[in-house]
């Protein structure tokens, strides 16, 4: 009888072969600039960044970044927004943020009062939740009656900042924790279709030999392989950008999604006698 080698068990994996460089705050020229070439071959990134731009740039009053990493996204607010930013304590050692200008918090305890914010902002967040119900509950009690939540989520992603990946979601099964929380008028609209997901997936393969961190006598080789691979990687995005406002097929790199606390009820007042 053949012998079949013992396959990996993935929850023994400790790291990623393949980490990206976190984003930097657009504090800096210099910063601003890598964001902006990330996002060129980022097409997770950078569809994120086109959808907010469109949403955030008539939002008014008090605005939550929730699990605001490095804060990249406060760029596209109004000048007169009140932003605040939350995060894990343990933001710094899972994901590599530490921005000072950002609450750190531990626990569940926001130190947000209630029914205190316009709007709220969740990027890429959500899949990091161990308790996702639990956010959102918190999240729109957050927001005041008639408030907005924006919300982004991968779905054709890899398992990234490992172990802390949790979940992909679909459409329906947003509507659903939406719903439960408590939000109405809950809208999910896909960032890119089939053809930028293919662009995107045969991107990673080049990526991951370039920047991948694997030790060993084949790491030299790898990079001199993803090196070469670069011409490739840029058609690739460069096509994957052109079609990404092609709205079709039902596979996407992921999901930008709005929601609002509902209204305070009208109470009528009866006819007096």
């Amino acid at each position: 009888m053949t012998a079949f080698r013992a396959r990996r068990n993935l929850l023994e994996t400790i790291g990623e072969e393949f980490s990206p460089p976190v984003f930097k705050p657009n504090t800096t020229l210099y910063n601003r600039t890598v964001n902006w070439l990330r996002r060129a071959i980022d097409l997770q990134a950078n569809t994120i960044w086109r959808d907010l731009r469109n949403e955030l740039r008539n939002v008014e009053g008090d605005l939550l970044d929730i699990g605001c990493g490095a804060q990249v996204y406060r760029a596209l607010l109004p000048a007169d927004i009140n932003y605040r930013g939350i995060d894990t304590k343990d933001a710094r050692d899972r994901f590599g943020y530490d921005i000072p200008d950002t609450h750190y918090f531990t626990g569940s305890d926001w130190g947000i009062p209630e029914a205190s914010i316009d709007t709220a902002i969740c990027t890429e967040v959500l899949e990091h939740i161990a308790e996702p119900k639990t956010l959102l509950a918190q999240a729109h009690n957050a927001l005041r009656p008639g408030g907005c939540l924006i919300m982004t989520v991968p779905f054709a992603a890899r398992w990234h900042f490992i172990p802390y990946d949790y979940w992909r979601y679909t459409p329906s099964g947003l509507d659903l924790l939406l719903t439960a929380a408590g939000f109405e008028d809950v809208r999910v609209m896909a960032r890119g279709n089939p053809l930028t997901v293919a662009c995107y997936k045969a991107m990673a393969l080049p990526l991951a030999l370039l920047l991948g961190t694997r030790a060993g006598p084949m790491r030299v080789v790898q990079r001199a392989l993803g090196i070469v691979s670069l011409p490739i990687v840029g058609i690739l995005a460069a096509i994957a950008n052109l079609t990404l406002d092609d709205e079709w097929g039902d596979d996407c790199l992921g999901y930008t999604v709005t929601a609002r606390r509902p209204c305070l009820p009208i109470l009528s007042m009866g006819t007096a006698r």
